[in-house]
């Protein structure tokens, strides 16, 4: 099981980036995806949230206008994407896959680094 983040990097306050997360070695269009974040002395904290089918999302109020997640199960992969970004933004961003049943499956990615600065 791999789930691979990308897409993170240094950026000025207000512009955007797009973040990705390429998974393999499960059936991705089974799980729930999610993108979480961890400032520096700070808990991860959910970012945002997408049902396996992709109809449904939730985000952090916090991001809200301004992070759209979506999936491409074609593609085995999940996106968020972030715009208008803030200082506070800044974090290590993890994806995450969820399947809940008889048996509840969560696998995290490595997580890549978002650095909002001017």
């Amino acid at each position: 099981v791999q789930l691979g983040e990308s897409g993170g990097g240094l950026v000025q306050p207000g512009g955007s980036l797009r973040l990705s997360c390429a998974a393999s070695g499960f059936t991705f269009s089974s799980y729930a995806m999610s993108w979480y974040r961890q400032a520096p002395g700070k808990e991860r904290e959910l970012v945002a949230y997408i049902n396996s089918g992709g109809g449904s999302t939730n985000y952090a109020d916090s991001v809200k206008g301004r992070f759209t997640i979506s999936r491409d199960n074609a593609k085995n992969t999940v996106y968020l994407q972030m715009n208008s970004l803030k200082p506070e933004d800044t974090a290590v961003y993890y994806c995450k896959a969820e399947r809940l049943g008889l048996v509840r499956r969560v696998y995290w990615g490595q997580g890549t680094q978002v650095t909002v600065s001017s």
